[in-house]
């Protein structure tokens, strides 16, 4: 299968897997689901919808981690709520420079086609990274950077998620340029050497 095949080979399948699921079925590990606080109501979209979002957190996870790729939905959901970010999740998604490049076109391994299709059919049903919260950003892990407004709240899948917050309001012990060692991990896994 090539490009534009894969493509909606893949949504049939993420479709698939929803169309029994999204109502009362939660097919996500115990790893995921988890005492988790804030469960969002389940939302119902398009498949175009569920393939971008299962694309965001196949390309911008460690793909072998469910966790990671849970957080990395979380803030997918998050800015699809927030009035800064366009509406609609391909939108959001497809916002130039915030998501890996391609992100909406690459290929995906068949392997990884259920796993993701199952955290993306979590993910609308309302599960959220315990972690996570509210944020809205994250970066490869191991990066560093030296703005103050970079609030660290987990580290997942490769990645660090951060809140942006104003540093002069900020308590001392919450503004940080570098994600703590101390950051609460959930299944996280080392970042990929870098390229």
């Amino acid at each position: 299968m090539q490009g534009r095949e894969r493509t909606k080979a893949v949504s049939r399948l993420l479709a698939l897997a929803a169309a029994g699921c999204l109502g009362a079925c939660n097919t996500v590990s115990p790893l995921v689901t988890g005492s988790i606080p804030d469960r969002k109501p389940p939302m119902v979209v398009s498949d175009a919808e569920r393939d971008c979002l299962g694309r965001a957190m196949y390309f911008e996870s460690n793909r072998s981690d469910e966790g990671g790729l849970l957080a990395v939905g979380t803030v997918v959901m998050n800015r699809l709520e927030a009035a800064i970010f366009p509406g609609g999740i391909c939108a959001v998604v497809g916002q130039p420079g915030q998501f890996a490049p391609g992100v909406l076109t690459k290929p995906m391994q068949e392997r990884d086609l259920q796993k993701v299709a199952d955290a993306a059919d979590a993910v609308l049903a309302g599960e959220r990274h315990p972690k996570v919260g509210k944020a809205m950003y994250f970066h490869t892990a191991g990066r560093h950077f030296p703005y103050k407004n970079m609030h660290y709240v987990a580290v997942a899948g490769g990645n660090a998620f951060y809140e942006k917050r104003d540093p002069r309001s900020a308590k001392p012990d919450e503004a940080a340029a570098a994600p703590p060692a101390a950051v609460a991990t959930y299944a996280a896994a080392p970042a990929p050497p870098a390229q």
